[in-house]
């Protein structure tokens, strides 16, 4: 069957580009015939189709064409009866829409249905009766039953004919609606005697081609005289209905009249066969003419009625008017929300105008009570864009964020202008998908940690955590040392951090007295592509532990000797003996060092000062005390655990140094080395008395060489070089002696005196005796005693 098709393209906006396009088939096209290139046509390549996921939508979900994305034409799904879908409306099309996705578009499709002559005119009924007076007047009119024509146009109903045609002839009128009545006109007088019956042949015909038609036979009786027929008082009755009308509103009232008499002048009033449309919504009552409503009429299915009243007496005559019923649109219908196309989520990053969703919205009810208005819920960052009829956009309004909020429940509330309003709502839900735009973040701005020296390799320091706010891979977070030095060594050589736990662990033992704290950085860095990360700073102190027990630094303990602090035994109470100086190289309490006598003479004498160490008398000296007295002082710290040293000291109760040595091979802790104490000791006298003579010689050396001197500036008139003056009393000694650690003295005599005196600063060395192992005074000891009694016999 030859068709053509109508193609009228025109595009608008909606995001991206829309357009529409009209299509023209005839109906009952067999299924998969093709209705359409739609990429062609479109401008669109096959691929778009199907990257796009090319699909067909429609409002009431019936579908009649479909489209193959691989060929990218449109094609008859089912069969389409046009007579079936749209009746007698003109022009008859089916409207859908073909979207797309990404980016999304949609383009509207309208397939127009053209009809062709499938259908021949029928009769409702299967005979028409009449009976008609011998005495109807020429030109008495008979309302004929209506041929309907389910096709239209040409192909509808377009004429009647009568046979046979020689009493009776057709007068055919064509209404506004297009729709054609027909009415039998008398045109000869009937005579009841010569023929009391008649048989015609109505025929209604179409214009189609090829011609189809229908008949319908219509028998008359002839009855006696009644020569008047009822006549309508008017040809057409308006009325009007709401909608929602309830059943048995009176809505007009037909009247006809008859000029007859009795029974021939009563007029009876019935509705013509109806329509399909009007069947079961109206009815009159055949004595009053009261046309009323017995159905629920429906605005948004028909608008206007037409009912034909048949007004008929009892002679057989009758007439003919017709009823118009408008129906007024109340608002009864909530306006319809379909989603055409959504996007299940979006990305966070998605800027302002992208289309997440077309709606698809209308109200079936006519003027104010069909404008739509539609609103979202408030405090979203979208908004509904009218884009052409009845479509709509949902775009984005702003910045997403998916940390502050990971989905949308977006409520579209549309409502009507009708009064009351009626409103109709859906809600579009949106997943906001994750974007790496977070870096992580540390719970604090540095961390400080302690751990213990001492402590062992791979323990567990303390946990550095940081937050992450965005989502899945882009949150996961790895920890790791930044790269620096510590005293000038690498960071990783000194801790480790647990690249999923952020979990510190030294890497080495940490010695307090070495490195006492160190900082470092560490990095948290998230699985984002690109990858975000931050870091901070890690302090790390190292704790103290009495780790270290004290050390004697004076009286210097030798293996080979002794060494004995001399107190005259007439030294007074709290003569100062000697001092114990220790040291403890940990730090804090564990440093803090306390001295106490631990052995000492059955008769006590001395003490020690618990905070400084000095060792001093705490009585006169008796003749009953021994000379050589032997104390043990024990240094102790204030850690956990305790810690301490002990070291002996050697005192001798003596008044001169003869005295001394006639004790001194007492204190030898080894009998083998007495026999060589004697030795040494007058090995040490004949040095002594070597150096004495070699600083006699030097003394008087010295005293020429300055009288020579004084001599030369007395002569020179003072034009010699300036030689410090000295009283000629005091000779220049210049000695200042020192013994480790600040224990010093001064020597200082006159030229003619045989004393000397001495000016001490405590303790002084001259009180301390070192014998060796041998029982002999070590040369640098004896060297000193010797020089002190020679300088006082000198002087």
């Amino acid at each position: 069957m030859a068709w053509q098709v109508l193609l009228l393209i025109f595009l608008y906006g909606l995001g991206s580009v829309q357009g529409q396009i009209i299509y023209s088939v005839p109906e009952e096209m067999p299924k998969g015939s093709v209705v359409g290139n739609i990429a062609q046509d479109l401008g669109l390549d096959i691929s778009r189709l199907k990257s796009g996921k090319a699909r067909i939508y429609t409002g009431d979900g019936t579908e009649y064409v479909d489209l193959m994305k691989e060929k990218g034409i449109l094609f008859i799904k089912d069969r389409i009866d046009r007579e079936a879908l749209c009746g007698q409306k003109t022009p008859c099309a089916l409207h859908f829409q073909i979207i797309l996705e990404n980016p999304m578009e949609f383009y509207s499709v309208t397939v127009q249905i053209t009809d062709i002559n499938d259908n021949a005119p029928i009769f409702s009924v299967d005979k028409i009766a009449f009976e008609i007076s011998e005495s109807s007047p020429l030109g008495a009119r008979f309302t004929l039953e209506k041929a309907i024509d389910s096709d239209v146009g040409i192909n509808g109903l377009q004429g009647y004919a009568l046979n046979p045609s020689d009493i009776f002839e057709l007068e055919t009128t064509t209404h506004s609606d297009d729709v054609k009545s027909v009415v039998m006109i008398l045109k000869k007088s009937l005579d009841r005697e010569k023929e009391d019956s008649l048989s015609l042949l109505l025929t209604a015909t179409d214009g189609g081609d090829p011609q189809m038609s229908g008949t319908v036979q219509i028998y008359i009786s002839v009855l006696d005289a009644n020569d008047n027929a009822p006549i309508c008082s008017q040809r057409i009755y308006k009325s009007s209905v709401l909608e929602n009308a309830p059943k048995g509103t009176d809505l007009t009232t037909v009247q006809a009249s008859d000029a007859d008499e009795g029974l021939n002048g009563k007029v009876t009033y019935t509705l013509s066969k109806p329509a399909a449309e009007v069947n079961g919504l109206f009815a009159i009552d055949d004595t009053t003419g009261v046309v009323m409503l017995i159905g629920q009429t429906d605005y948004e299915k028909t608008k206007r009625y037409q009912i034909d009243v048949l007004a008929k007496d009892h002679g057989g005559h009758s007439d003919t008017c017709k009823v118009i019923i408008d129906v007024i649109d109340e608002n009864d219908n909530s306006p319809v929300i379909n989603v055409m196309s959504k996007l299940a989520s979006i990305p966070e990053n998605s800027k302002p105008g992208t289309v997440v969703s077309i709606l698809n919205i209308h109200d079936s009810d006519s003027g104010e009570n069909g404008n739509v208005q539609c609103t979202l819920n408030e405090n979203m960052p979208f908004i509904l864009k009218s884009t052409s009829n009845n479509f709509y956009s949902l775009i984005t309004d702003g910045e997403l964020d998916r940390e502050r909020e990971s989905v949308y429940n977006i409520s579209v509330t549309c409502s009507d202008e009708g009064l009351p309003s009626l409103s109709s709502s859906i809600t579009v839900s949106l997943q906001i998908s994750d974007v790496n735009d977070n870096a992580p973040v540390f719970e604090r701005n540095s961390y400080e940690a302690s751990i213990p020296e001492n402590n062992s390799p791979g323990l567990s320091v303390f946990t550095v955590k940081a937050i992450d706010i965005d989502f899945s891979q882009n949150a996961r977070i790895s920890y790791m040392l930044e790269e620096s030095t510590i005293n000038g060594v690498a960071a990783s050589s000194y801790v480790s951090v647990n690249a999923e736990s952020g979990v510190i662990h030294a890497v080495r033992s940490f010695d307090y007295e070495q490195i006492k704290h160190f900082n470092f950085h560490v990095k948290a860095q998230d699985g984002g592509s690109p990858p975000l990360s931050t870091n901070v700073s890690v302090k790390i102190n190292i704790q103290d532990q009495n780790d270290n027990a004290p050390q004697i630094l004076y009286p210097v303990q030798t293996s080979g000797s002794l060494v004995a602090e001399i107190v005259p035994r007439s030294a007074d109470v709290g003569y100062l003996v000697s001092k114990v100086v220790a040291v403890d190289v940990d730090s804090g309490q564990n440093a803090w060092l306390s001295y106490k006598l631990l052995k000492g003479p059955e008769r006590a004498l001395f003490e020690v000062g618990a905070q400084n160490g000095e060792i001093r008398t705490i009585r006169q000296v008796t003749d009953k005390d021994a000379v050589k007295q032997k104390l043990a002082i024990v240094v102790e710290d204030n850690g956990q655990p305790l810690r301490s040293a002990t070291v002996n000291v050697n005192v001798a109760l003596a008044d001169t140094f003869p005295e001394v040595l006639s004790e001194f091979t007492d204190f030898t802790h080894d009998k083998e080395y007495n026999d060589n104490l004697t030795f040494y000791l007058v090995l040490a006298l004949a040095v002594v008395s070597f150096l004495f003579i070699v600083s006699i010689i030097a003394i008087l050396s010295v005293k020429c060489y300055r009288w020579r001197r004084e001599r030369m500036f007395y002569k020179s008139n003072g034009n010699l070089p300036v030689i410090p003056y000295y009283p000629p009393l005091y000779a220049d000694v210049g000695g200042t002696g020192t013994l480790q650690h600040v224990y010093n003295y001064e020597v200082c005599g006159t030229t003619d005196s045989r004393r000397s005196d001495i000016k001490c600063r405590r303790p002084c060395n001259e009180s301390i005796v070192s014998l060796d192992a041998t029982g002999t005074l070590p040369h640098v000891h004896s060297e000193k005693l010797l020089m002190d009694d020679q300088v006082s016999l000198l002087l």
